[in-house]
Formats: C-alpha cells, structure tokens, sequence
C-alpha cells in the first residue's frame, strides 16, 4: 500500500518546489510514489470512498508480473482485490506476491482476501444459467459476488427448452434479492424469468451457440429487446459486470458497503 502524505508533508514539499530546492521532476516522483504509481500501474486507492467498490485488476492484455505488481499495490485494505480473466500464470505470479489468493480456473478469476475483516453485503443473489455451457461466465459472477461476502445461490441449466426446469426454479427464487440470468443461445431466460419473479433481472448473454448466435450477439439482442421489465442487461460474457450490478442493487437497499 503507498505511504499517504500528511497535509503538512504536502505543504513542505510545495513550498521546497516554491524555494528552488526540490525541482519539479522531483516531486513528482514523490507524489507519484505516494499514489503508489509506477512505470506500468497506477492503482485508484480513492474508488471505494468514491463509488463503494474497489478497483478490480483485468488481466487481459497483463503479463504475470503487471498483475502481481497491481494486486500487490491494492492489497491490504477493507476491500477484496480481484482479478478477472487470469489464466495460470497470472494466478501463479498473484500468490508469489499473496500466498492465500483463490484461482478458479473454470471462472479465470482470482480473489485476493480483503486485509481488514469487514461486514459482507446483505442479501441473497440467485445466479441462474440457461446451461451447463453457461457456467464459466455464472461462476466468475457467483465469485465476485461471494468476494464481497453477498450470499448467492447458484441454480443451473434451467433453460425455456425443458420449461418445465424454468418455472421449477422460478418457485425457488422468491426468497432471494436479484436474479442473474446467464444464457446463450437465444437468450430468453431472462425474460421468462422476469415474468415470474418480482425481484430485479440483470441479464448476462453468453457466446454459447451455433453459428448464428454470432457469439452471444443473437441473445444479446433478445434481452435488450426484452417485454419483461424489470430486465438490465451486460456486455457478452460479463459475469463480473452482472455481479456489480446485483452487489450496487443490494447496497442501495441495504444501505452497507
């Protein structure tokens, strides 16, 4: 974690800029290793005080080391460090830098426990999935939610082809808080579900399909069409989106971070 300033350390370094005896360079340099920064990271240590949830490490794109390096800058706060889409080596290098982060390969997701024990976000997410196919997108959002302490109840391939399936669990849902639908294919879990359930639908299209799904376009399209309200709908694949949804949702009601 970088070593805050205190007012009196800023007004120094301000009035040596002022003096001719700190050049400019110079204290940039140190205002940069306050912030934690450095040549490839620069971590946004005010976004939970900000928006309520903390910066989140997408390892797309990363080596191994720029994500070690990121989660090593974030961690040991009040607040869990993720990283999404992590292959292997991204999650090898995270546990040289913490030993105790969790890898769930199927998920590509990483979880850093957070440094300071805190009160998780009250209610109950029920992460629903079309099919089997779906579930790698489900688990990464069932992981980030489980992260923030959220207790989610994951309900798996339900999808309208066996309707009998869809309203079986529909029946087991009215107890919970947000409902996550993930589908495929054409992608009408969610507004079937959202027309049997009060509670709010956040709705995850996944690049399951034949061709002409267009790798999850086809069902992206159907829930943005939706005749059901209540219905929000994610980018394709975007487990982690739906989580933030649903966690947002629940601090709003419950009124907890």
């Amino acid at each position: 974690m970088p070593v805050y300033p205190s007012p009196e350390d800023l007004e120094r370094l301000l009035k040596a800029v002022a003096g001719g005896d700190v050049s400019a360079e110079s204290a940039a340099a140190t205002v940069g290793s306050w912030l934690g920064r450095s040549d490839d990271v620069w971590p946004d240590h005010g976004r939970p005080e900000r928006t309520g949830e903390p910066e989140v490490v997408l390892a797309t794109g990363k080596t191994p080391a720029q994500c070690a390096e990121a989660v090593a800058a974030l961690h040991g706060g009040s607040s869990p460090v993720l990283v999404t889409r992590a292959d292997a080596e991204h999650a090898a290098a995270v546990r040289g830098v913490v030993p105790d982060a969790d890898y769930d390969e199927a998920a590509r997701l990483v979880v850093v426990p957070a440094g300071e024990q805190r009160a998780g976000t009250p209610g109950t997410v029920a992460v629903a999935t079309g099919g089997t196919g779906d579930l790698p997108v489900a688990r990464e959002c069932a992981g980030v939610l489980g992260a923030f302490g959220v207790e989610v109840r994951m309900v798996t391939d339900v999808g309208v082809t066996g309707v009998h399936r869809t309203l079986a669990a529909a029946r087991t849902l009215t107890d919970t808080d947000v409902v996550v639908a993930v589908a495929g294919m054409e992608g009408t879990l969610p507004t079937v579900l959202a027309g049997l359930v009060s509670q709010p639908v956040v709705a995850v299209p996944t690049s399951v399909g034949y061709g002409a799904s267009f790798g999850g376009v086809a069902a992206l399209l159907t829930m943005l069409s939706s005749c059901a309200p209540g219905v929000s709908v994610v980018n394709i694949d975007n487990g982690f989106g739906a989580a933030m949804v649903a966690r947002r949702i629940l601090r709003t009601r419950g009124g907890a971070g």
